[in-house]
């Protein structure tokens, strides 16, 4: 059987650049024989390298410092269907690939882009697609997406960054006629809790607002709502699988960036819930997974409040992989181990771009 050539993207330029380094890291020691790989680099710059290293050196930006890189670039154009390398001595060469991991977190990974370029190069791209990722990527879109599928959540208000920096005692004002303190507030299109903040008062939704607007133009604003934090992996395309849900145990007061990846926080899998509570989640995660047109894989993220009622949190379109992560370990929890769970994201991509439904 002829392997499947894959280029694999991390790095990237957001905030998470240092999670897809971790993140990639587990995809690659995941990938078997099956499938052939290449591997290229995205700086915080931006710049695109093929690397030719080992992949055991890729975390903490080492791989940066590397002797095997080539710069290299992925084209539009359709009819090449490929990485273009650049060669020392002027020339170019073309590697023709299948598909295309991105292992990217946050802005420029997650939010649709690098989808958008792999439709224009005609090259299938493992999770959701363009649009997809786009409305999941934006907190404030996909809120609006939640209600019009009638998914329960938190009551919100939306600000502008130019708002909060020319009348925050309005923004302020606005938000404390809608909603009671506590409240959280999330930059629109940042992951891993980057710039989130919970304000239990005025001047801690100030301090927060003027954080939150240093990572983006649209900032969230979310009543807060008393729950178990639950999560549920989603696998497939229009057939889904999903897996039994697991619980964050933050080991902070919620879960942000330094409790997710610096201290340790513990994980439940699966979460202790009743029956009807885990049937509940698992249908409105299927729900939500279809009525967006998810496909791939992704994560999605409840409360369950003590009177057990289930809200929609958010969805990561390309969830962590790191060796802690959630998404793999719920997945290894129903039987799929993560070497096998790679290898199917790769021929769900490649089932999606040709319109099958092949979940096997």
């Amino acid at each position: 059987m002829n392997k499947i050539k894959v280029l694999v993207l991390f790095g990237g330029q957001s905030s998470e650049h240092e999670i897809s380094e971790l993140s990639v890291t587990n995809v690659l020691a995941n990938m078997d024989d099956r499938l052939e790989v290449y591997k290229v680099g995205i700086t915080k710059e931006g710049k695109w390298f093929l690397y030719e290293g080992d992949y055991k050196n890729i975390k903490d930006c080492n791989w940066e410092k590397s002797d095997k890189l080539t710069p290299a670039i992925l084209s539009p154009d359709a009819t090449m269907g490929g990485l273009i390398v650049l060669n020392p001595d002027g020339t170019s060469r073309l590697i023709e690939v299948d598909v295309v991991y991105p292992a990217l977190h946050g802005k420029f990974g997650e939010d649709g882009t690098i989808q958008g370029l792999c439709q224009l190069a005609g090259i299938p791209c493992v999770g959701p697609d363009m649009l997809s990722s786009a409305i999941c990527m934006d907190k404030t879109v996909a809120k609006i997406y939640f209600k019009e599928l009638g998914v329960p959540q938190a009551d919100w208000v939306t600000a502008l960054d130019f708002e909060i920096a020319n009348d925050i005692d309005g923004v302020i004002s606005r938000i404390e006629s809608k909603l009671s303190y506590p409240v959280f507030v999330k930059p629109a299109n940042a992951g891993s809790s980057v710039g989130v903040g919970k304000a239990k008062n005025r001047e801690d939704l100030k301090i927060s607002l003027i954080n939150a607007a240093k990572h983006d133009t649209r900032i969230l604003i979310e009543e807060f709502i008393k729950g178990r934090e639950i999560e549920c992996a989603a696998l497939g395309n229009r057939i889904v699988t999903v897996a039994e849900p697991g619980e964050v145990i933050s080991a902070k007061e919620f879960y942000d960036f330094e409790a997710k990846y610096q201290i340790e926080s513990t994980i439940q899998i699966p979460a202790k819930l009743d029956a009807e509570i885990i049937k509940e989640i698992k249908m409105q995660a299927e729900k939500l997974f279809k009525g967006i047109g998810l496909s791939g894989l992704s994560r999605l993220d409840f409360f369950v409040t003590e009177d057990k009622k289930v809200y929609i949190n958010e969805i990561n379109t390309l969830p962590g992989f790191t060796d802690i992560s959630m998404y793999p370990k719920m997945m290894e929890y129903i039987g799929i181990p993560q070497n096998e769970l790679v290898f199917k994201l790769v021929c769900h991509a490649i089932d999606a771009y040709s319109g099958c439904d092949n979940n096997d």
